[in-house]
């Protein structure tokens, strides 16, 4: 059976044993416009500082860069919800799907402020790399972070990526400045051993891979 790499699917986190799933990834539309610019307004400037887009001032922003992650014929950005409230906590991307080199890069990532520092981006990750590997028999899932977000390079190297670069000057800054975009990977015999980690801090009700959920 061939898998379709470009599937909308929805995505809902494998959990731990004896515990319901807390979170469900579903295809990001403009329906969920609204909801995205009342999350996006919490903290905002904290929230978006190394994003690759300033926050939506309006529901017309909210929806703007909605249509904007949804028109790369590569990318599946994707609206993480709370299960148990239906709360909207941020987004977050497949993107650079790649299925003939079983490739793909998470990212376009971004966490509500009141979800900083808990299970949410630890939890979305298990989910996504879940996915890519066992779902898409990925060969290789990457991410992309600013130079400048130490905080988001840590937390990617914590889920067991490898630091692979830099990449100088490779995007523009919403203020005007050039990004060195530090880039990170992981490959498809890494995944057991990160996927332990990832359900170990879990358990744990830690936080150490949870800080902001900031890439690209």
């Amino acid at each position: 059976m061939t898998v379709d790499w470009f599937e909308p699917k929805v995505l809902t986190d494998p959990g731990l044993p004896g515990e319901e799933p807390r979170l469900r990834l579903e295809p990001l539309t403009t329906d969920h416009a609204e909801a995205f610019l009342a999350a996006a307004n919490d903290h905002a400037d904290e929230v978006f500082a190394h994003l690759s887009h300033r926050p939506p001032q309006d529901v017309a922003g909210a929806t703007a860069i909605i249509e904007r992650l949804n028109a790369p014929a590569d990318q599946i950005p994707y609206a993480q919800i709370i299960v148990e409230t239906g709360e909207f906590a941020g987004t977050t991307s497949f993107y650079e799907v790649n299925p003939a080199l079983r490739a793909l890069a998470i990212g376009h990532t971004w966490i509500g402020y009141r979800w900083w520092r808990s299970w949410l981006n630890s939890t979305s990750k298990l989910t996504m790399l879940t996915r890519a590997f066992d779902g898409l028999g990925a060969e290789r899932v990457v991410w992309h972070t600013d130079i400048r977000n130490t905080r988001s390079q840590q937390a990617i190297q914590r889920l067991g990526a490898q630091h692979e670069g830099v990449f100088r000057h490779h995007r523009i800054r919403p203020d005007g400045s050039w990004r060195d975009t530090v880039q990170f990977a992981m490959i498809a015999e890494e995944w057991p051993a990160a996927e332990a980690a990832l359900q170990a801090a879990l358990r744990r009700r830690a936080a150490p891979l949870n800080d902001h959920g900031q890439d690209r």
